[in-house]
């Protein structure tokens, strides 16, 4: 016996079920499989649980700082399993939240593992969907539209398998029941460097080993050096240039041992965990693509403009089809899918205008084109740049280390890019979104009247900075 559905979604990460939700509101009848929980990798194995991690991290941070504070403390110790507990909490009430939108837009939740099938007696086109449920039992599910939403999963290096005891990802990373006393951390990307950073944090020692010349490489130049060198200030050691010899891994004891090529010859790092953190890669597999005519480029669902596979009432999102590998980016892309199937107007999402968060210590963000790509796309720019230094916010908030860099169009003023680091910068980059939507130059930016004490006055005197006139540097 099969079901019948406007839309079929497979996947309930954050992608899909903001997707199912934008589709309820448009009055069609959706039914979401997801093989776990919903909420998916970000809420339960990603941006949630690691930035809960990251919170209590910071905060035991500050604890052992609170004498620059005036604030005197004795005897600050970390009890993990609290910190785990917390995180859980965190979790589980954000669980039952999507539970209550699943419910609220009349959403049917199926559990099981979904497969596409191509032209058969229950649908004339590929894009019915097989659904294997954990009692053995199937169900078919027939849809008008079928959105592809399996995400990823962490990737890792060949040789260095994850065994979930000495080599882990940051899956295995999130459930440790206690901290190891030392890390060697394979990439220096997104992901390594939230690690490191955290784990520091935690007291634990940490080394980053990172293939290319510098950590964050997708992150202006600036900002990642000055990642390096705050880093290495609180004694993080980082080790770029390194080709991890993948056949020279040794576990025994507790200890893992694993050599690198660098430019000093080979090296050898050891420490009680190896975290592999060299990028994810999508969940194509097993999901019945050969049943159809979508096409897989470089591991991922190769789509149009509006989403839509080589199958034009199949549409995939998220991660599954690469690009920007974000939760936010997901949402959105689910939501003008939804749209486009709808028939409303729907503009292409311009990913250049897409802002991206590192939740560091000190925290990353950015929109935009880099000072190295904006002159690679042909540009003559000009640079503002204004350190938190001087901010009355920052050193009343204790950290003034950091800076807003503006990317201009020197020819026309357009702005092209904003990066910041420093505190709280994931909050502000928002403003930057914003400006870059709605065309905004410098000038207007910097005559945009900023509160004062505020860590934005930063972006303010950046875009001042563009044209020489900032008035606190």
């Amino acid at each position: 016996m099969s079901q019948e559905y406007d839309l079929v979604i497979l996947g309930g990460g954050t992608g899909g079920y903001v997707a199912a939700i934008r589709a309820s509101q448009l009055g069609m009848k959706v039914a979401v499989v997801e093989k776990g929980k919903m909420g998916g990798t970000c809420l339960h194995r990603g941006c949630i649980p690691s930035k809960a991690l990251l919170r209590s991290a910071e905060v035991f941070a500050t604890l052992k700082e609170g004498d620059k504070y005036g604030v005197m403390a004795e005897n600050i110790g970390l009890d993990f399993s609290k910190v785990q507990s917390r995180k859980e909490g965190i979790v589980d009430q954000l669980h039952k939240g999507i539970q209550y939108l699943m419910k609220k837009g009349n959403i049917t939740i199926i559990e099981g593992f979904g497969r596409v099938m191509g032209p058969s007696i229950f649908s004339p086109q590929a894009g019915a969907v097989r659904v294997e449920k954990p009692d053995g039992e199937q169900e078919m599910l027939v849809p008008r539209f079928l959105m592809l939403a399996t995400g990823s999963r962490p990737r890792t290096l060949p040789g260095l398998t994850i065994d979930g005891k000495y080599v882990v990802s940051s899956d295995e990373a999130l459930q440790w029941e206690q901290l190891p006393a030392s890390v060697v951390i394979v990439g220096g990307g997104v992901i390594g460097i939230e690690w490191a950073s955290m784990l520091s944090d935690f007291g634990v020692e940490v080394t980053v080993v990172e293939y290319a010349d510098r950590i964050l490489t997708t992150e202006d130049e600036d900002i990642s050096k000055e990642m390096t060198r705050l880093l290495k200030k609180r004694k993080i050691t980082i080790v770029t240039g390194a080709k991890v010899l993948s056949e020279t891994l040794q576990t025994a004891e507790d200890r893992v041992t694993i050599q690198a090529e660098t430019a000093n010859g080979v090296q050898t790092f050891e420490a009680e965990k190896l975290l592999v953190s060299v990028g994810r890669q999508a969940n194509v597999e097993n999901i019945g693509l050969e049943a159809t005519e979508i096409q897989v480029e470089k591991g991922f669902i190769r789509v149009n403009e509006h989403f839509q596979t080589a199958e034009s009432h199949i549409y995939a999102i998220g991660d599954v089809i690469g690009g920007l590998q974000l939760a936010h980016v997901a949402s959105h892309e689910g939501i003008l899918a939804v749209e486009h199937m709808a028939g409303l107007p729907v503009e292409p999402l311009d990913y250049t205008k897409v802002p991206t968060c590192i939740y560091g210590r000190p925290e990353i963000a950015s929109v935009g084109w880099t000072e190295a790509e904006a002159r690679s796309q042909g540009y003559e720019v000009k640079v503002g740049k204004f350190s938190f230094k001087p901010l009355g916010k920052a050193l009343v908030h204790g950290e003034n280390d950091g800076f807003v860099k503006i990317v201009a169009d020197a020819k026309t003023n357009d702005l092209l890019g904003v990066h910041m680091i420093g505190p709280h910068v994931t909050d502000m980059i928002s403003e930057a979104g914003l400006a870059r939507v709605l065309d905004a130059t410098p000038w207007e930016i910097g005559h945009t009247i900023h509160p004062h004490p505020t860590l934005s006055e930063a972006f303010m005197e950046a875009a001042l900075a563009v044209d020489g006139k900032a008035i606190h540097s």
